[in-house]
């Protein structure tokens, strides 16, 4: 009987990791850990460089997330120069993020988590992915899919520059507005955009929800953890993705702490541990009691399913609308694990909302898209709600504009904890008497496959190297030579 059972490379996620697996003599699942070796160290290559390059530097931290961090980077700039951009800025910058929320949403459902579900836990690997997806939802719904996804991307490239790392944000602005004819062609997207959400949300009623079996997954104890929760809030302690306060609540629902983004150090500390190169960032008022959960334990969750927790609502009609569907099922605060997919969705139907009520504000016109900055920088945070989690840029500058320190709290990193604990437990309640199928080890992974992470995002090779392995084949296909690098 194998002690010991490695999943390397886990799969259908941003970036890499893998899962070690150790059993006893009984064949039961003594510990599980969830391992990313590689080593995080982005904020060193930021100090020496000019403030306002930040922008451009930061989104490079990750191909999925970019502009997320374009966004965090540009408020931070706002911060540290003491400048407040002109309304039309503010919603250029939220409908960029809004339509990038909506298709990076969009993206997971149906090429990441989805397939667990849409196709099955225990499908054959090689059905469990897009085209497995297609083949239940039928091609004109996978076509459909990829369209939304390709428009929404299209507002970033217009707005933003590029689509895959944004350069649009300016210390108290951005460097383009909204053309009227390009307005009338956002408005039309976001149409669109809502009506593919409530698609996507109606195929998960009629897919999962639906399903007894796949419900009784979802609502099980072995993908369920109580932990606090945290989220961006407007004024109404609605969700938000790109303002407002930081709002905690307990495993109970009650709320534990509000706090401005400048605040994210009193609230917020990091530990480590020798077995992995991504930090466990906690609540400092609580403390590390280690990877436990319930009220005595500081580990929080971030992510769609957080957000929902932490908020009283959603600021737009619809949305609302499945909120409310979601807790009337679910309870609230809803701990489990799974239902990360539910509120995905609902927040994909969030963001399409508020990038059609963008579009459709006049105000966003308006040609006065930038206030020059006039004050001496030393220092600023910005903080916005990124797919995958609460993102904190603090950049620190001598008088010149010169990071002389950086500090970022990426997304995936805060969930890194309640992420080690969601694949430990579901292995333990899976896995028993010393029988390992494929199958099984897939629902493993779906405990992190979940949380969407990113540890491409979370933790970055110093200096950078991007492994690389070159066959070179003769004419027969033989392989004659192997380079890697």
């Amino acid at each position: 009987m194998p002690k010991r059972v490695t999943i390397d490379p886990i799969t259908r996620l941003e970036g890499h990791g893998k899962i070690e697996i150790f059993l006893d003599d009984k064949g039961n699942v003594q510990k599980a850990f969830l391992q990313i070796p590689e080593l995080r160290g982005f904020e060193k290559f930021a100090e020496g460089r000019l403030a306002e390059e930040m922008p451009r530097i930061t989104p490079k931290i990750c191909g999925v997330c970019p502009t997320t961090h374009h966004m965090a980077s540009g408020k931070a700039l706002d911060d540290l120069y003491k400048v407040d951009p002109p309304p039309a800025a503010k919603k250029i910058r939220e409908l960029i993020n809004s339509a990038f929320m909506a298709e990076d949403h969009a993206l997971h459902f149906f090429f990441l988590g989805g397939p667990d579900f849409i196709v099955g836990p225990k499908a054959p690997p090689g059905q469990r992915n897009i085209l497995g997806v297609i083949q239940q939802v039928g091609l004109e719904a996978g076509k459909t899919v990829i369209d939304i996804r390709k428009r929404l991307r299209s507002v970033i490239t217009k707005q933003g520059g590029r689509v895959i790392h944004p350069v649009c944000n300016l210390p108290g602005g951005v460097s383009k507005g909204v053309s009227k004819e390009d307005r009338q062609e956002y408005i039309q997207i976001g149409k669109d955009a809502v009506a593919f959400a409530q698609f996507a949300l109606k195929a998960f009623d009629d897919i999962v929800l639906k399903n007894k079996a796949y419900l009784d997954v979802v609502v099980g104890d072995v993908y369920r953890h109580t932990t606090y929760y945290m989220g961006l809030v407007d004024e109404k302690n609605r969700v938000n993705f790109y303002d407002g306060m930081v709002r905690v609540v307990d495993p109970s629902g009650r709320e534990f702490a509000k706090f401005h983004p400048r605040e994210y150090l009193a609230h917020i500390a990091e530990h480590v541990e020798p077995w992995s190169y991504i930090k466990f960032p906690y609540l400092k008022a609580v403390g590390w009691k280690g990877f436990v959960d319930g009220p005595d334990s500081g580990v929080y969750r971030v992510a769609p399913l957080a957000r929902l927790n932490a908020a009283d609502g959603m600021a737009t009609p619809r949305a609302q609308e499945e909120y409310e569907k979601m807790f009337s099922t679910l309870g609230k605060p809803a701990h489990n694990t799974l239902a990360y997919h539910w509120a995905r969705l609902i927040e994909l139907l969030y963001a399409a909302e508020r990038f059609l009520e963008l579009a459709q504000d006049e105000e966003i016109l308006d040609p006065n898209i930038r206030t020059i900055p006039t004050q001496i920088p030393t220092e600023g945070i910005g903080v916005v709600e990124a797919p995958r989690g609460t993102l904190y840029h603090h950049y620190q500058t001598d008088e010149r504009g010169v990071i002389t320190k950086a500090n970022l709290i990426v997304a995936t990193v805060n969930n890194a904890a309640a992420i080690a604990m969601s694949v430990e437990k579901a292995a333990q309640g899976l896995i028993k008497g010393g029988e390992v199928s494929e199958g099984l080890l897939n629902m493993v992974e779906m405990a992190f496959r979940a949380y969407d992470p990113c540890f491409a995002c979370a933790t970055h090779s110093l200096p950078g190297e991007t492994p690389l392995e070159v066959n070179i084949r003769d004419q027969r296909g033989q392989v004659v030579r192997t380079i890697r690098r």
